[in-house]
């Protein structure tokens, strides 16, 4: 093999269409697949007979058919589904449709049970008329957030495409112009709410001059802490701004991902749809029964005993299933993303994205099933401890908090690459885990740089336009009605709803330049350069230096 300083040295790979069942991936047992850029071995063949231990690993992407992994995770996720709507369907056929009217039962002495009596409906349509009333008259909060709402997502989306555009482009420019404004916007918003507060007689009254001070100063030491982390990581803000620049540039290029990701979203809320329904409809399955309290008697509501458990399972289920649905998202960008990348001459390969939707939900489901159960096992463990450590505060529970955030931490690091080289070698999740690890430690890479300053960088940028954006429809709001307060709250639901499209837009890209980042080292390792611009920049990543005395002894490969 060559060195990685041959900028124009590509792999033969054929094209997939002719070749739709090989199955590229490794050269070394115990996982030795064919490769569609050699010819299979011959038995004949005295090299193939005993493996050199110093042949490290091949690997490129896996065009070919993938054999069905992780299967038996399937097995339970669907399980979980399938008994999660068996239950529903029962529980919605078996509900006791008086669970709604518990008011207007009251106890009869005479035939010891409770009876119906309804002349509390009259009440009820009191009290409901009364609710729509006094709904009506925040029509025009309403009708104001209604149109800012539908107005801010109509525009978020060309506006994440500008976005994406200006970061290709002038990726420097918009990052050393964002710097500054995640210092100055919160020092806007602090001094902005400070003031505001001391001159209304309402607000100065309800929050004291000592607490506006604390608050106010605890805010300017926020802001401090973001200054210097600037200052600590100024040296790879150059480096991070490249690292963007071409993961933007791989999205451009695979713009219909904005168009299936969001799809694969929507699907997961019509999914729920049902579930939900079947969880209202649980909590009707009971019965009215007579309660006796302080030698009183009163009709009271007895939920059947098997509820609750339905409860868990379902809430486990659409946990999971969201879990799930957010690894898969990241296998979809992933294969299609490094399709792109190990394509030639820099074409776009056709039905890229099929191909790996088809690979997400059909071989690969187990393996995104897996993953997604381990998030959301890491996402329940850390907010079970989190609520203990408010409950139960201590030294022990403090040391016992941050062993299992270790832990947990390790976990969520060991998943970030695995889910990226499952979609693109069709490996199960442990090998893929394994093998993310030997490939990243051969290599003397580390993942720690791209995941900490990219991200962050990604993440405030976003959070700047929103609130700049956020700041601009106050104004407007403020001087088209007469609001007054309520436009603060239009203004910040306006600031969420784009934060969270942004949000989305960012995870993205994030998962874009994980991709990137597994190509390039499978591109090192291989010594070959599919996008010369990917190296110019990944080169200048800092070295693992806690790998480099195991290899010291690596044989190149020849």
């Amino acid at each position: 093999m060559g060195s990685t300083d041959e900028p124009n040295k590509h792999s033969n790979l054929e094209n997939p269409s002719s070749s739709p069942t090989t199955q590229p991936l490794l050269s070394k047992p115990p996982y030795s697949f064919p490769s569609p850029i050699d010819e299979p071995p011959s038995n004949n063949d005295p090299t193939t007979s005993e493996p050199d231990p110093n042949h490290y690993l091949q690997i490129s992407y896996n065009y070919g058919r993938r054999p069905i992994k992780d299967l038996s995770f399937l097995i339970v996720f669907a399980l979980f589904v399938l008994s999660t709507f068996a239950f529903g369907i029962f529980a919605s056929v078996n509900r006791n449709p008086n669970s709604s009217n518990i008011s207007s039962f009251v106890y009869d002495s005479n035939s010891s049970s409770c009876v119906d009596q309804s002349s509390s409906t009259l009440s009820s349509i009191d009290t409901t008329l009364s609710f729509y009333y006094y709904s009506s008259s925040s029509s025009g909060v309403l009708k104001y957030l209604i149109w800012t709402l539908v107005i801010t997502l109509i525009l978020s989306v060309p506006f994440a495409l500008c976005v994406l555009l200006l970061l290709k482009h002038y990726t420097k420019q918009i990052v050393y112009i964002s710097l500054p404004f995640f210092v100055i916007v919160p020092i806007f918003i602090n001094v902005y709410w400070f003031v505001a507060c001391t001159v209304s007689s309402t607000c100065s009254d309800a929050f004291p001059l000592a607490y506006r001070i604390l608050v106010f100063v605890f805010l300017f030491l926020i802001v401090g802490v973001i200054v210097w982390i600037f200052v600590v990581n100024w040296h790879r803000i150059e480096l991070t701004v490249s690292i963007i620049g071409v993961a933007s540039n791989a999205l451009l290029r695979n713009l219909r991902l904005f168009g299936v990701l969001p799809a694969l979203t929507l699907s997961l809320f019509v999914y729920y749809a049902p579930i939900v329904v079947f969880l209202v409809l649980a909590r009707q399955n009971g019965e009215i029964v007579v309660r006796e309290e302080s030698e009183e008697y009163y009709c009271a509501w007895k939920q059947d005993s098997w509820v609750p458990a339905y409860y868990a399972l379902a809430i486990l289920t659409m946990l999971w299933s969201a879990a799930a649905m957010v690894e898969a998202q990241a296998y979809v960008i992933s294969g299609t993303i490094a399709q792109w990348y190990f394509s030639k001459d820099d074409l776009k390969p056709r039905k890229s994205i099929r191909s790996s939707l088809r690979n997400a939900f059909g071989p690969s489901s187990g393996t995104v099933c897996l993953s997604g159960l381990l998030i959301c096992v890491v996402r329940v463990v850390r907010a079970v401890v989190d609520i203990a450590q408010e409950e139960a505060p201590g030294m022990l529970n403090l040391i016992l908090r941050c062993c299992v955030n270790t832990l947990l931490t390790a976990i969520d690091f060991l998943n970030k690459f695995t889910i990226n080289f499952a979609a693109i070698t069709g490996e199960a999740y442990c090998t893929s885990a394994r093998m993310t690890y030997e490939l990243l430690k051969r290599n003397l890479l580390s993942a720690v740089f791209v995941e900490i300053v990219s991200t962050r960088i990604l993440a405030g940028i976003c959070l700047v336009l929103s609130a700049i954006y956020a700041i601009v429809v106050y104004a407007i709001v403020n001087a088209a009605s007469n609001l007054g307060v309520d436009s603060y709250f239009v203004a910040v639901m306006a600031w969420v709803l784009l934060t969270v499209v942004l949000g989305f837009f960012v995870h993205v890209l994030d998962n874009v330049i994980d991709t990137v980042y597994v190509c390039y080292a499978i591109d090192k390792d291989k010594g070959e350069v599919y996008k010369q611009e990917v190296h110019e920049v990944y080169v200048h990543l800092p070295i693992s230096r806690n790998h480099r005395s195991s290899l010291d002894t690596r044989t190149p490969l020849v």
